[in-house]
């Protein structure tokens, strides 16, 4: 069996449903595709990845990185979504460092934020160097 994932979706806590949903549509810009029968908003396109918020009454939430969006030009992309009221992290760590929040490894730049729900997003440039996996 092979799996798609092209089709995945990924599904994040959010403890406010409608403040979820105004992050993501306004602030981040994602296109709302409708409401899941269990009353989740989604968001994507049809066909595609997705994105799902699950109302959770527990406020449980990951410590790591939920969801990392690529971007070709992560300076510009940190300028304009600062300009939409994002709020990037910066870290000053032995090996984590950022620099005008941006983090540079020998693959990527990457830049973190949270959302309304204190989920932990990313959005990130692969600078053109591939990760090798082993199986």
């Amino acid at each position: 069996m092979t799996l798609a994932l092209m089709k995945a979706t990924t599904i994040l806590p959010v403890d406010d449903a409608a403040r979820a949903r105004t992050f993501y549509a306004d602030q981040l810009g994602l296109p709302r595709i409708g409401t899941a029968s269990d009353g989740s908003d989604c968001f994507g396109t049809e066909g595609g990845p997705m994105l799902q918020l699950m109302p959770v009454s527990d406020g449980v939430h990951s410590e790591h990185t939920a969801i990392s969006f690529e971007v070709d030009d992560i300076e510009g992309a940190v300028r304009d979504m600062e300009a939409h009221g994002i709020r990037f992290q910066d870290y000053d760590l032995p090996d984590l460092k950022t620099d005008h929040h941006i983090c540079t490894t020998d693959s990527e730049k990457c830049a973190w934020f949270m959302d309304t729900e204190n989920n932990i997003l990313c959005v990130h440039e692969s600078l053109g160097a591939r990760v090798e996996y082993t199986l």
